[in-house]
């Protein structure tokens, strides 16, 4: 009986606290924030006490509950200390007391554990192989090797400075990240996902492989509120996968598919996981050019994933679904639940507020509509639950953006950053697209271990300025980092994402993973477009408007050659190798921005076209499989 009490008693408290995490984004977000260091520091002492009470060192043994209420309460303590000490800490930079020494090492022990506890070993070991690398630094050959650091100067570092654990990643999660994050909770709860899912069956369900182009466009819109692939997947995926399957589609194609549409849910403007709002931070740039620049190739994915639906639903002459809503009847019954999310976009690209003042008024709407939703009313308990939710689900992006920033302070301690330009640039041996193909390689090796915003965040400062170095525009290069941090959710053999959906779908994790590369190839491929083409990126570059809409042309072109190639289906199913063959080699002549190459790749495509035409019209083939063998 007292055991119970007790857990009643920690689930309350870590309501509590994730209310009051909540609410101190909200209030700092609306009438200004803190100084620097104390509102990261309030930012992280907040989510990393809760993801002890949350996270137990042990779930049998719950003698082991002391000793996680113990190290809450110790963060709690580092925090109050900190926060009531800025004036004093920020005089002593470069001379810390005993106790600040002792403070900040403590606080990096604890962030370590709390990140191990919330996404597992991975991004912890490496924060403490560059905290090794730190203090052992002579250890290492050139041209690695360096001064080696005390305990001291490494606590200094990382914890009375804005270099390293409260440095830029942190202050995204704290300035951006939290209010977007608060303000996807509260629209999903009012039932806008739901309502996404029934608008894109209405539109979407009769048509040719209905419940797998239901998939994606409930994806894509779920994604402009939501961020993370694997919860989109469970959202989403437990409706329309077994609605695949039902009109024929393989159980590994529809978790193939399910998955695809998910992970581009981290793509997708205007909130972008937390990408958007770190690359900002990172580049120095407007929030509003990092998510316009991101509208074309995020749209270019699932327009590129649609194509491929319609393929594999040709393939197996994959009928619609009857059972759908009416059109107008969804849009009247659910149009107040999308209002928030187009009068945030609204303040957003139209009148050029502030990232956070927009979300503010969005977020504001939501309970205020609420109350004339007759579904179901927008109540107190609702809006608590709502606080709560939000407060668990800023957890992740605290703890990972405060652990990258320690390996970020420690480049900038070490002066690693700085020499590592051009130690990629010699390891590429000076050739782009090699070094591109060592980026790529490194994004989707992290990305299958790592949150995407971590991933993000180790690359965009290992390896992004040695891509500007070598003449490529810097949002091409961070954008090309992210891509393939993203897409590392559907590649094999780490692949969350796919397992998700195969989970639902009851099938094979690893072919489901490898059939979701085949479907999402535009993940792999836009990511080159962005560096030769980078018109693409709106408003990021100086083009013209010809010039703009030729390139998206260009890559809505090589899109449908290559998932024709892939799927074997291309205005209708293809019978012969060689004309597959013709599509994916026309496919990679048009990666290149050189004027010959565009012309040989439309004339392929063109050929292909007009011999499937024929073949449809006169009734018989060409250059099939049997009439090859033969000759």
């Amino acid at each position: 009986m007292r055991l119970g009490n007790h857990i009643n008693y920690l689930v309350k408290i870590v309501k509590i606290l994730s209310i009051g995490f909540a609410l101190f984004q909200i209030y700092t977000a609306a009438f200004g924030q803190l100084p620097a260091f104390q509102q990261r520091l309030a930012h992280l002492t907040f989510a990393l006490s809760i993801t002890f009470l949350v996270k137990p060192i042990s779930s049998r043994k719950i003698g082991w509950r002391a000793v996680d209420v113990l190290l809450a309460v110790i963060t709690f303590v580092i925090g109050i200390y900190g926060f009531n000490q800025y004036e004093s800490l920020s005089q002593r930079v470069g001379d810390p007391s005993i106790i600040d020494v002792v403070m900040g090492l403590a606080l990096v022990v604890l962030l370590l554990e709390g990140t191990r506890r919330l996404i597992g070993w991975f991004l912890p070991a490496i924060a403490l192989l560059f905290i090794f690398y730190a203090r052992y630094g002579r250890l290492f050959p050139e041209p690695f090797t360096n001064a080696g650091y005390d305990w001291t100067r490494i606590a200094n570092d990382l914890y009375l400075t804005t270099n390293g654990i409260f440095g830029t990643p942190l202050g995204a999660s704290t300035s951006l990240v939290a209010i977007f994050v608060i303000f996807a909770a509260f629209l999903e709860r009012s039932g806008a996902g739901m309502a996404f899912i029934e608008l894109a069956q209405a539109f979407f369900g009769r048509i040719r492989g209905g419940p797998a182009k239901i998939a994606v466009v409930a994806s894509g819109f779920m994604g402009m509120i939501s961020g993370s692939a694997v919860a989109n997947v469970v959202g989403t995926g437990s409706f329309t996968i077994p609605l695949m399957k039902r009109i024929g589609l393989k159980p590994e194609i529809a978790g193939g598919v399910e998955s695809v549409a998910s992970t581009g849910s981290q793509l997708m403007p205007p909130i972008m996981g937390a990408a958007a709002f770190i690359m900002a931070e990172v580049m120095g740039e407007p929030y509003v050019k990092i998510v316009i620049a991101a509208i074309i190739p995020a749209v270019m994915y699932y327009l590129s994933l649609f194509i491929a639906v319609d393929s594999e639903a040709l393939k197996i002459k994959a009928s619609g679904i009857n059972e759908v809503p009416n059109k107008w009847s969804v849009l009247v019954q659910k149009w107040i639940m999308f209002v928030p999310l187009v009068v945030l976009i609204y303040f957003l690209v139209v009148l050029r507020a502030t990232p956070t003042r927009s979300a503010i008024i969005a977020l504001v709407l939501i309970p205020l509509l609420g109350l004339f939703n007759r579904q179901e009313r927008f109540n107190f308990n609702m809006l608590l639950e709502c606080l709560e939710r939000s407060g668990r689900n800023l957890l992740e992006v605290a703890l990972t953006c405060a652990c990258a920033g320690i390996i970020v302070g420690v480049l900038m301690l070490t002066g690693l950053g700085l020499n590592l330009t051009s130690i990629m640039i010699d390891l590429a041996g000076g050739k782009l697209i090699i070094l591109l193909v060592l980026t790529m390689v490194s994004s989707i090796i992290l990305g299958m271990g790592l949150p995407t915003s971590a991933c993000y965040v180790i690359l965009a400062v290992l390896v992004a300025p040695a891509l500007v170095t070598m003449g490529v525009e810097p949002i091409s290069a961070h954008m090309f980092i992210l891509f393939f941090g993203v897409i590392a959710n559907i590649t094999p053999p780490v692949a969350l994402a796919a397992y998700a959906g195969a989970a639902i779908a009851e099938s094979n994790p690893f072919k489901t993973g490898w059939i979701a590369c085949r479907l999402g190839i535009a993940g792999f491929i836009i990511p080159f477009y962005l560096i030769f083409r980078p018109q693409i990126l709106l408003g990021a570059v100086d083009a013209s408007l010809t010039s703009i809409l030729f390139n998206i042309f260009t890559l809505l072109v090589g899109i449908c050659a290559i998932n024709g190639a892939l799927s074997g289906a291309f205005l209708r199913p293809i019978n012969s190798p060689v004309l597959r063959i013709f599509l994916g080699v026309a496919s990679i002549l048009l990666f290149f921005p050189l004027y010959i190459m565009d012309v040989i790749g439309y004339v392929l495509v063109a050929l292909v076209a007009a011999i499937l035409i024929f073949e449809q019209v006169a009734g018989r083939t060409l250059l099939s499989r049997q009439r090859l063998v033969k000759k």
